[in-house]
């Protein structure tokens, strides 16, 4: 595991994540990307994942989107050109590169690419179960930025996190069921 690669890379997404020009404040480091790091190392450990690729990308997946909220509907196609020039500046080889920038291509829910490797799927997954885990940020995201009503916001949230167990991987759905249940009794 390359320690020195990813401290920079906190250093560089927390930066971000502090800029007064992140429209999602501080809270998309806080409560998505730094809790969203253990539960990616878990799946990779746990599917036989390469652990770096998948910390790697799971560090920058939302980057381009943080840097520029314009960027928010291509942020997985704009994050993974921001992934190579990142990691291309720090001199990580470029088949691995690759192999991150398709984690991040693919990351996204809503957007439903088909995942070709267990790091994708690790990513993926693991983008989709953060919003399980940090429940308060979705909560955040519908009254604070969205301003919604407490009915229209209950049937967001329960619509987003039916969505995102929709298109989790078999595997994270058996270790996550009981997790996703609890919530789904919260918001009927």
């Amino acid at each position: 595991m390359n320690t020195e690669l990813i401290d920079n890379l906190y250093k560089i997404v927390e930066g971000a994540c502090k800029e007064k020009s992140n429209a999602f404040g501080y809270g998309i480091w806080s409560h998505h990307i730094q809790p969203m790091v253990p539960i990616a190392r878990q799946l990779a450990k746990q599917f036989g994942a390469d652990e770096e690729i998948v910390i790697i990308a799971t560090m920058l997946h939302d980057l381009a989107g943080i840097q520029n909220s314009k960027d928010k509907a291509k942020h997985h196609i704009i994050g993974a050109i921001r992934a190579q020039e990142i990691l291309h500046a720090n001199h990580y080889p470029t088949e691995r590169i690759a192999a991150v920038q398709q984690c991040i291509k693919n990351h996204r829910g809503s957007v439903n690419n088909r995942k070709r490797t267990v790091e994708e799927i690790c990513v993926a997954d693991a983008d989709a179960i953060v919003h399980m885990t940090e429940l308060a940020s979705l909560f955040y995201a519908v009254y604070k930025e969205m301003d919604m009503t407490i009915d229209d916001g209950k049937a967001w949230m329960k619509k987003k996190i039916q969505r995102d167990w929709e298109k989790m991987s078999g595997a994270s759905k058996a270790l996550f069921q009981q997790k996703y249940s609890a919530i789904l009794d919260v918001l009927n």
